[in-house]
């Protein structure tokens, strides 16, 4: 399979490799001359065969759109355009419809797996329509995990992105579990090792997951986590879900909580949040503020 992929960063990048690693052949676009493999997506979609596939690896709002805006222009009745990024479920439906005008397929799919992607795969969740699917799923086999989890069509278009927007509200509520777990046993006198007590946890308990197993590792890293501020972002996911839940009547209770936990975060110092910050940067490479040091401001990244 020849494969178009537009965005080689942090996620990106390694998706080509793994692309690579599969069999497949990538012709891969980015602005950086450094990484890209050709100079524009005019000269990216002269090189792929028809059907023509392209997966969008950008950032979601105005980028994904200008790039799926001009892909529309350049692409053929038959082919078909991913987008992999964190777009919300209802762009997906606009670009489909556009899409559609010129007969050009579209599935959006929600991407999991960080910046640990390329060594353990990608787990995937892709919405469109069977034709659509079948079209792309030599990348899908390719990304996924090994074995029979890892990948779903969850439904129409959007439903992927829909899925991947619950997923990370799940996290959210996870993540932020364990961290006010790891400031209470942190606040006690009795507990001579957390970090100890946290590896403990990672095999026969039903709290083990890799989250956990992030965690571990960034104490590890940084005893007390003292070397990173409180301080975590929310990326859009987490605050679609809740959205998502009063446009539906579902009651929300820690999913809501969690997110609204991160914007605390914004306001005071918390173990907690440090826990939570320390986590999003493990498994994703996501910015973290550094704590106060000597001649450097705290709010710095």
């Amino acid at each position: 399979m020849h494969i178009g992929l537009v965005g080689l960063g942090k996620m990106g990048g390694n998706m080509r490799t793994r692309l690579r690693n599969g069999g497949l052949t990538v012709v891969g676009y980015d602005r950086n001359p450094d990484v890209t493999d050709v100079s524009s997506l005019a000269e990216m979609v002269e090189q792929l065969p028809a059907p023509r596939v392209v997966w969008v690896m950008v950032p979601a709002g105005d980028i994904t759109r200008s790039t799926v805006t001009e892909l529309i222009e350049l692409l053929d009745a038959g082919d078909v355009i991913v987008d992999g990024g964190n777009s919300r479920w209802t762009d997906d439906e606009k670009h489909s419809a556009l899409a559609a005008e010129k007969s050009i397929g579209y599935v959006d799919c929600g991407v999991s797996g960080g910046v640990w992607g390329l060594e353990n795969g990608y787990a995937l969740m892709a919405g469109g329509t069977a034709d659509d699917i079948a079209k792309v799923q030599p990348a899908f086999d390719a990304l996924k995990p090994e074995g029979e989890s890892g990948f779903v069509h969850a439904g129409r278009v959007g439903a992927g992105h829909f899925s991947k927007m619950v997923h990370n509200g799940i996290e959210y509520a996870m993540m932020q579990a364990y961290a006010e777990g790891y400031e209470l046993l942190e606040k006690v006198d009795m507990v001579d090792n957390v970090t100890a007590v946290f590896d403990s946890w990672r095999e026969g308990t039903v709290v083990r997951s890799w989250l956990l197993d992030l965690l571990v590792k960034a104490l590890e890293e940084d005893p007390g986590l003292s070397k990173i501020r409180g301080y975590a972002e929310d990326s859009g996911e987490g605050r679609w879900t809740v959205e998502a839940a009063i446009d539906n009547a579902v009651p929300m209770h820690t999913i809501a909580a969690s997110l609204f936990a991160r914007f605390t975060s914004r306001q005071d110092e918390s173990p907690a949040m440090q826990a939570v910050a320390a986590m999003r940067n493990q498994f994703g490479g996501h910015a973290v503020q550094a704590a106060a040091e000597a001649g450097h401001d705290p709010k710095d990244a």
